[in-house]
């Protein structure tokens, strides 16, 4: 029961979000430009509130405070050292150095990202089904912004838009490759959970800080800066309504 909820919220935040990125292709680059700040700031929403309501509460029934901190902080410098690496890199604007890199780098990259992505899911649902169905929330939203930077870089790299698309699908299917992958290996290995639980929370956190609250303060102006605001505690309120206690 638990590998079905796997595999479908794994497809649904990988293959659903780049169906749900392809859509933007569709408006003028006038509505996209509209947009794409509204999914970024719910997604960093999303990403905290999984990582500060759902990982790290659960990672504390596991392991002591201590060693919690170090797990998460472990998992905000790997995550910094796979971006300086260029391993994997989340774009979101046209005018970032990574659009200069080739198409093909970029499906590497966003395939081994996917993978992580399945992972992370994974060891979510192993945990709890709530858990689970959060994670696969705030992965999906921080994944659409994402997948339509790729989406963009692709084109600019000479693809046409069928081909892009069907190349990212493609990339997002390593998502199951990482859930189905690591439901196998961790319910033969129970305690590697609670490291890959701290590694995920400290990735969600470095995104958020390191990579899409700085695309948010691009916009000074104040109505969009507190319609920001709005929807990042939207996105954390999301996450928190499904850790309530019934």
């Amino acid at each position: 029961m638990i590998l079905t909820y796997i595999l479908i919220f794994s497809i649904l935040g990988s293959i659903g979000s780049i169906l749900l990125a392809a859509l933007f292709l569709v408006f003028p680059d006038r509505i996209q430009k509209t947009l794409l700040p509204v999914v970024l700031s719910y997604a960093t929403g999303t990403l905290l509130g999984s990582a500060f309501f759902g990982l790290i509460p659960e990672l504390l029934h596991h392991q002591t405070a201590t060693r919690m901190s170090a797990l998460v902080l472990s998992g905000i410098v790997f995550f910094f050292v796979l971006e300086k690496m260029v391993i994997w890199r989340h774009c979101h604007t046209e005018d970032c150095e990574e659009h200069q890199t080739s198409g093909p780098l970029i499906l590497i990259g966003d395939a081994f990202h996917n993978l992580i992505d399945g992972v992370v899911i994974t060891v979510a649902f192993l945990s709890s089904i709530p858990l689970g169905i959060a994670v696969a929330i705030s992965v999906a939203m921080h994944e659409i912004p994402q997948e339509v930077g790729d989406f963009a870089i692709l084109l600019r790299s000479g693809y046409s838009s069928t081909k892009a698309f069907g190349l990212n699908l493609f990339s997002g299917l390593t998502a199951l490759v990482g859930a189905v992958g690591s439901y196998y290996f961790m319910t033969a290995a129970q305690q590697v959970i609670p490291l890959a639980m701290g590694l995920a929370a400290g990735s969600f956190i470095y995104i958020s800080l390191a990579d899409l609250i700085p695309d948010l303060h691009r916009t000074t102006r104040a109505l969009h800066s507190l319609g920001q605001f709005l929807l990042l505690l939207g996105g954390i309120g999301t996450i928190y309504a499904f850790h309530l206690k019934p």
